[in-house]
């Protein structure tokens, strides 16, 4: 494994019935980054995750997590990683206290129980029982039995699907933190803002195959890109122009209008932008 790096993966391959799922995927992970994997369903996003996580065999490659194969890791290993699924589990009838409790034991070296549940926000609801948690909340206690364990790598799935705006940025501030201390997190999400805001870098992958890695800014050109620019004329109509010197015509358009230009707005591809195209190719 290269110096740093907390993922390497070179020539990944998952075969399904001779068609291929994964098909020679590259991917380094520095340790500390923020990796949001992004593709459509069917990709092969899915089946990558789940063999470095450990839960699949593959095909053909090399694959390095934290400097161990997968296919060969032990219980050493594996308390050194945190998952937090879609649903982890239900224990309607046991309060956040008890289920985070019980997971530390699972754990060679856990952090304090009640340290962990007041990091994800959830102390207020210690003696709470689980089924009366809101969906954030209940998210948040995922989060709790990903992190007691102490990992230097979490894999998080889809973390805030179900969330309102609110619980979603709430949340995003604990995956900060949690970046912010010095874990790993490789991300799956299909909100793209979500990628945006979060990762350090971002990959797309499409029929089995990593297109593109690159930082969220970056990715497809599209700080470079054509900026379309949009204003009100003197009648009140709208107006638009794709320009690949938009400051200049900004400036034109100042000119024209002797000084601030009505509804004046100047947008780059979004990321979602780009993705869509990258996936459509």
């Amino acid at each position: 494994m290269s110096d740093g790096a907390a993922i390497e993966v070179r020539g990944l391959r998952k075969v399904y019935g001779g068609i291929p799922a994964v098909d020679g995927v590259d991917l380094t992970v520095p340790a500390g980054e923020i990796f949001a994997l992004l593709g459509p369903n069917g990709a092969g996003k899915t089946t990558t995750v789940e063999i470095l996580e450990g839960y699949r065999k593959r095909d053909g490659g090399d694959v390095s997590v934290l400097g161990v194969d997968p296919v060969a890791a032990d219980a050493a290993w594996r308390s050194r990683v945190g998952i937090v699924l879609q649903g982890t589990g239900e224990f309607d009838e046991l309060t956040v206290g008890e289920v985070v409790s019980h997971f530390a034991r699972f754990y060679p070296s856990p952090d304090d129980p009640a340290a962990v549940i007041e990091r994800v926000g959830l102390t207020k609801k210690i003696r709470a029982r689980t089924h009366t948690l809101s969906g954030g909340q209940k998210r948040r206690l995922d989060v709790a039995l990903g992190i007691i364990g102490r990992p230097q790598l979490l894999f998080l799935d889809e973390p805030t699907t179900g969330f309102d705006p609110e619980a979603r940025r709430e949340f995003w501030e604990l995956i900060r933190d949690l970046a912010g201390g010095g874990t790993t997190i490789v991300l799956t999400t299909h909100y793209l803002e979500e990628a945006e805001a979060l990762a350090d870098r971002v990959g797309v992958i499409a029929g089995g195959r990593l297109i593109a890695v690159d930082t969220p800014r970056d990715l497809g050109d599209r700080d470079s890109a054509p900026a379309t620019v949009s204003w009100r004329t003197p009648e009140g109509a709208w107006e638009s122009a794709r320009s690949a010197t938009p400051t200049a015509l900004v400036a034109d358009l100042a000119s024209r209008y002797g000084g601030e230009v009505p509804g004046l707005t100047v947008t780059r591809p979004t990321l979602e932008d780009v993705y869509l195209e990258m996936i459509s190719a």
